[in-house]
Formats: structure tokens, C-alpha cells, sequence
């Protein structure tokens, strides 16, 4: 029994069609709903200033996540924007709040970049400690 989801959000197609599908479970089930969104601060040797970057970056999550929290009615859900890598903080918050399912979505990269850089969902599957469901988005 699902008891505790968390849904990792990057206002990206595929992240939409992730929220969606987990809000539907999340309702079917009576779970609680974490979303979660992770900016990523400039890479080492970008010559930029990283605090004010950074600070933008929480603004722009946070305003991502807004509309999302109208469409959660009758639930229990949090919302949480986060700085790091994001397959990292992403299986990290899971173990923190005890969350038993995560939902991601598919980046549609071509087969190079899958194996050169890796994928979200591919570093969550392989650290997680719960069940991932990796979703697609249509078309």
C-alpha cells in the first residue's frame, strides 16, 4: 500500500505528465503527496555570482510549483524546492521522509547522452530505497 509519495518536478513535459500520474495514484490511494523540485547551482568554474544565481533558481522553482498546489484538493501534500544534484537529493528527501513510492519523469535524451551524462530517473532507480515508477510522457 502506497502510504507516502514523492513526485519529482521540474515543469518539464515529462515532470507534468509524472505529476498527473501520481496525483491519480495518490488520490486512489489516500497518500500523502511530497513534490519535489531541485535546482542545481552552477557548475565549478562558471564564472558567475553562485548566490545570487542560486537565489534566483528557488524563485523560479518556487513559482513552478504553484499551480500544482491548486490541483491537489483533498489531499495531504507538501511542497519542497531543494539545491543539489537532483538524483541525489531526490533519493535523499525519500529516505528522510519515509516516502515508500517516487514518481519521475522520462527525458527523451538520445542514446549518447544517456550513456555520457546518465538520467535522473536511471541514478533514482539504481539508489532508491522504494519502488520508482518512471513516466513517460505522451506523443
Amino acid at each position: 500500500m502506497i502510504q507516502k509519495m514523492l513526485i519529482a518536478y521540474d515543469d518539464s513535459d515529462s515532470s507534468r505528465a509524472a505529476f498527473n500520474f501520481a496525483l491519480d495514484l495518490a488520490t486512489r490511494y489516500g497518500a500523502e503527496l511530497h513534490v519535489l523540485t531541485v535546482a542545481r547551482p552552477p557548475e565549478f568554474g562558471e564564472e558567475v555570482e553562485t548566490g545570487a544565481v542560486i537565489e534566483q533558481s528557488l524563485r523560479h522553482h518556487s513559482q513552478n510549483l504553484q499551480p500544482l498546489k491548486d490541483m491537489v484538493n483533498g489531499l495531504t501534500a507538501h511542497f519542497e524546492v531543494k539545491v543539489g544534484h537532483p538524483a541525489e537529493v531526490i533519493v535523499l528527501y525519500a529516505e528522510d521522509h519515509g516516502i515508500d513510492h517516487i514518481v519521475v519523469g522520462h527525458h527523451g535524451q538520445g542514446l549518447f547522452e544517456r550513456w555520457l551524462i546518465g538520467s535522473v530517473a536511471r541514478q533514482v532507480i539504481a539508489y532508491a530505497h522504494c519502488a520508482v515508477t518512471v513516466v513517460r510522457p505522451r506523443g
